[in-house]
């Protein structure tokens, strides 16, 4: 599920993102672009999530 909804958020924010900045540079607004970087986005989320440790460092974990 989370794999899911990850995926629609990053579709949302990376087409909403695409759409402005297409306007902004007065060019025309691709939709094929954004579902293909929402894809790429999406999968780099999910690498940086599994690079990154879930439990405490022991200098955090002395500290209460």
């Amino acid at each position: 599920m989370q794999y899911i909804v990850t995926f629609i958020w990053s579709f949302i924010l990376v087409s909403m993102l695409n759409y402005v900045v297409s306007s902004v540079l007065n060019v025309d607004f691709n939709f094929q672009t954004g579902a293909i970087l929402s894809v790429v986005f999406t999968v780099l989320i999910f690498v940086i999530g599994a690079i990154i440790p879930n439990e405490p460092t022991p200098d955090a974990a002395d500290h209460h």
